[in-house]
């Protein structure tokens, strides 16, 4: 039999795998990087696996890690699949090279989805392209939700991340036996999955595991202890039983998760609202990753590739017509806004003197998009001591209403829109030379740390994807980045308590109305 026909096989730290031949790539996928996180592994750090004798198939995605479904709304847009299974710590790896000798470039790749949906079986995030293009690509499932960010007085927190990080150690471990190099790893992320990405670099424990990062619509950032305690009481007190690891345990795997889903379902990006996070931990997590970057004490030597979308705001709008209710609740959802950013009247002047005719949802959407994204970014790329190359992806969906929304360049940056699940977001006909421009700047960053402009500097330069040819703008992209800049100082979360409100609005009352009303639209 030719190795076509039989599969490449592997040998990791646990024992051999074998993988498929595609189209010329060797693919392995389901391996597992740590034992299955329940019974009494149940909300803990992970284990190593139970090493396996023989040779162990890797021709199929390994189990996803438990998740509520999309609502109807948004499934039409996002793929989730569901493969079923407890060993769902695996990953998958696409090589053009397995063996020691080839020492390839090395991405691995850690989903989005809100830390509590996703997973690398999403066909968007085949790495087939990458390896086309002589990267060994790694995706990486990991626990999510109240599994692997809920945060109990008997249990260790940030178990998810926790996941990334033993994910991240195999590859340095074995990835050479699959023709990487360890020493030459770029660690990638889009949205909840930049966040991890951006934690991980910063974390002491990690600190010469990755020589690159690439942050993809999500900054590095750390929630409140206190925040994501009140989503486990609030599950709590649904389900009638103790907020610990060891009552959530015996509680049915469904019920827990619909529980999780109906109570997460006024939280989002432009709301807020109940949810989960990493958090500081004293351990993997030991300070707000932001702050340790910002103050240049970790990751001195990572090269950094962060970007984001002109309409990040409009995937977390359009589905299920809320930016019309956005716009209709007018003042509410203004004030509501300017409690979420922190901001005064005179920032509010001065987004509605940028966005003449702009809608009510348009103004909320930028200053959150600013607050969450951009500002943070730019003043990373700012403060680090290495290069740093920031971009923004302008290209409009060809979907009515999503514009350059929250995840729709990730089918250009695996150059993978002849999937159908790209087509949900982008529609039919996205242009192919735009993937060709993203993918390759991918491919060159994650092989020799510069993505083919010029670093960034004091002129500030954004490499702008999709508005026209690929070309450079200098200074802030989006007018509000400097205004935010000198009008927003940088403050702390309000806690609950805080009564600081922009004059004459009550801004607790608007944002609890405001969540109210949009929740009553999800349902």
């Amino acid at each position: 039999m030719t190795a076509e026909q039989t599969g490449p096989v592997v040998r990791t730290p646990h024992g051999a795998v074998r993988g498929r031949y595609e189209q010329g790539i060797a693919v392995f996928r389901g391996i597992p990087y740590a034992a299955p996180p329940f019974g009494p592994r149940r909300f803990r750090p992970p284990e190593p696996p139970e090493p396996w004798d023989g040779v162990r198939d890797a021709g199929a995605f390994g189990p996803t890690a438990p998740k509520p479904p999309y609502s109807e709304a948004f499934a039409r847009y996002l793929s989730d699949p569901v493969i079923s299974g407890d060993d769902c710590l695996n990953l998958n790896v696409w090589t053009p090279a397995p063996g020691p000798a080839a020492r390839l470039p090395v991405l691995v790749w850690l989903h989005g989805g809100a830390l509590t949906r996703g997973s690398s079986a999403v066909l968007v995030y085949d790495g087939r392209t990458f390896a086309r293009d002589g990267i060994v690509c790694v995706s990486v499932n990991y626990r999510l939700g109240v599994e692997g960010y809920g945060l109990f007085p008997d249990a260790p927190p940030n178990p998810g991340l926790r996941d990334q990080f033993a994910a991240l150690r195999w590859v340095h471990e074995t990835i050479t036996a699959f023709g990487g190099d360890p020493g030459n790893v770029t660690l990638a992320g889009q949205s909840a999955g930049a966040i991890s990405a951006g934690a991980l670099i910063a974390a002491p424990k990690a600190q010469g595991l990755v020589r690159r990062a690439i942050l993809q619509s999500g900054p590095p950032e750390v929630l409140e202890r206190d925040k994501v305690r009140r989503m486990v009481r609030r599950m709590a007190n649904r389900l009638k039983t103790p907020a610990t690891a060891e009552a959530f345990a015996a509680v049915d795997r469904d019920l827990l998760l619909r529980t999780q889903a109906d109570i997460g379902r006024l939280s989002s990006p432009v709301l807020g609202g109940p949810t989960f996070g990493i958090v500081e931990d004293g351990d993997l997590v030991p300070r707000d990753p932001l702050r340790a970057l910002v103050d240049g004490e970790a990751a001195q030597d990572v090269d950094l590739l962060m970007g984001w979308t002109r309409d990040e705001y409009r995937l977390w709008l359009v589905p299920g017509g809320l930016l019309e209710r956005v716009d209709r609740l007018g003042a509410v959802a203004l004030a509501g806004a300017m409690a979420r950013c922190h901001a005064g009247h005179e920032v509010l002047r001065r987004y509605r003197a940028l966005h003449p005719g702009a809608g009510t949802a348009e103004i909320v959407g930028q200053m959150v998009t600013d607050h969450l994204l951009r500002i943070p970014l730019h003043r990373l790329a700012d403060a680090r001591p290495g290069s740093s190359y920031v971009y923004e992806f302008a290209w409009p969906s060809l979907l009515s209403g999503l514009g350059a929304c929250h995840a729709l360049e990730l089918g250009f940056v695996f150059d993978t829109g002849d999937v159908p699940e790209s087509a949900r977001l982008a529609g039919e006909g996205a242009p192919q030379e735009l993937a060709d421009a993203m993918h390759a700047a991918w491919v060159r960053f994650a092989a020799t740390g510069d993505p083919g402009w010029q670093t960034w500097d004091d002129t500030h330069p954004v490499r702008i994807f999709g508005d026209g040819p690929p070309h450079i703008a200098y200074g802030p992209r989006d007018p509000e980045v400097a205004l935010w800049s000198a009008a927003v100082p940088t403050v702390p979360e309000p806690s609950p308590a805080s009564d600081a409100r922009p004059p004459g609005v009550e801004l607790a009352s608007a944002v609890r109305r405001l969540r109210r009303s949009v929740g009553a639209r999800r349902r």
